[in-house]
């Protein structure tokens, strides 16, 4: 089968390499699409990734797949399920690593239920919670984005998201926009600071308002402009200096969270620069925990994923790595990637 793999730090490249094998807990499953992520792929790629990176490897932890084959224990997946975060694992090829492994014509899902009920120890189910059943309802075009949905919607629940609460999100890339989308469908105020050249996709949201980053009087013009302080400052970006600059805009008692990757290894927060004393939320998200509220909010049409990618023309597998150059040049928020 065909896969999209990082061969060294910076070369992406399509190899031949075996179908996975099956064990008993697992389901073969034919991978229909994923998303392309500008965030944690492209740190990969580059060998930036906070964890360590072992090359080769195989790309991609945005894909889904369809259920063809299960093993002998598999009760809960059944052939024609489509299923979230499927991907081919490592060790089908000497010396090939995996992480993830969703950008290949065949991945493997595993029974995580059916292992905890069987006595499994829990340290080889517990990163499978991601392989969910999705609602048949769902379009294979969509559900790639239910992965960056669900992370998104658990890191807002646990940050405070809610009624009457006042954010300011710093950012304008796909997790941003993620996060924009669920403040809003939680009642939240929110205020966006961010690039100019995404402005208009934020502008289809009932957000507050959008301010460009590189403005030099941003913090006196968010005050003057807005008046209150805010309950929630969220960085989405994980770059210090901006929210350093808009730490004085954080009400006493208030929290800060940072979700992105960019200077997670160094960031640097002076915390003096606040006007009172905050938290920070360093708890992370649970996929699992946000996925039935997720595909709700998708049957329902409050998370449409046209605003992140073109649904109607996927790019095919062959041409990837021209979705990166494009992701890099900062000309689009995600590619969805046809599989087969």
């Amino acid at each position: 089968m065909k896969a999209a793999v990082v061969s060294q730090a910076g070369r992406l490249e399509l190899w031949e390499v075996p179908m996975p094998k099956l064990g008993p807990y697992d389901a073969l499953c034919r991978m229909c699409c994923g998303a392309t992520c500008a965030g944690t792929d492209l740190h990969l790629m580059d060998g930036k990734h906070p964890s360590p990176v072992s090359f080769p490897t195989i790309l991609g932890h945005e894909s889904v797949g369809r259920v063809e084959e299960v093993g002998s224990r598999v009760r809960n997946l059944r052939v024609g399920d489509l299923i979230s975060r499927v991907g081919c694992p490592a060790g089908v090829q000497p010396g090939l690593a995996s992480h993830w492994g969703g950008f290949a014509e065949y991945g493997v899902a595993r029974d995580h239920w059916q292992m905890m009920r069987d006595g499994v120890p829990r340290s080889e189910w517990e990163r499978n919670r991601v392989n969910q059943v999705i609602h048949p309802a769902i379009d294979e075009r969509t559900a790639p984005m239910l992965i960056t949905w669900r992370e998104t919607l658990s890191y807002s629940r646990r940050l405070g998201v809610g009624p009457g609460r006042r954010m300011l999100l710093v950012g304008s890339g796909a997790n941003a926009l993620s996060f924009a989308v669920h403040a809003c469908n939680l009642g939240a105020q929110v205020t966006v600071v961010g690039s100019r050249t995404k402005q208009e996709a934020f502008s289809q949201l009932p957000i507050q308002a959008y301010y460009d980053y590189k403005e030099e009087r941003l913090v006196q013009r968010l005050r003057d402009e807005d008046g209150q302080p805010f309950d929630l400052l969220l960085d989405g970006v994980g770059g210090g200096g901006t929210v350093n600059q808009l730490l004085p805009l954080l009400k006493g008692g208030g929290t800060l969270g940072v979700y992105g990757w960019n200077d997670r290894k160094s960031y640097a927060l002076n915390p003096f620069q606040a006007a009172g004393s905050f938290q920070v939320y360093a708890g992370g998200y649970d996929e699992e925990e946000s996925n039935g509220e997720v595909q709700a909010m998708v049957l329902q049409g409050r998370l449409r994923a046209e605003l992140w990618y073109d649904t109607d023309r996927p790019v095919p597998l062959e041409q990837i790595g021209k979705a990166y150059d494009s992701l890099r040049r900062h000309e689009a928020f995600k590619y969805l990637i046809a599989l087969q």
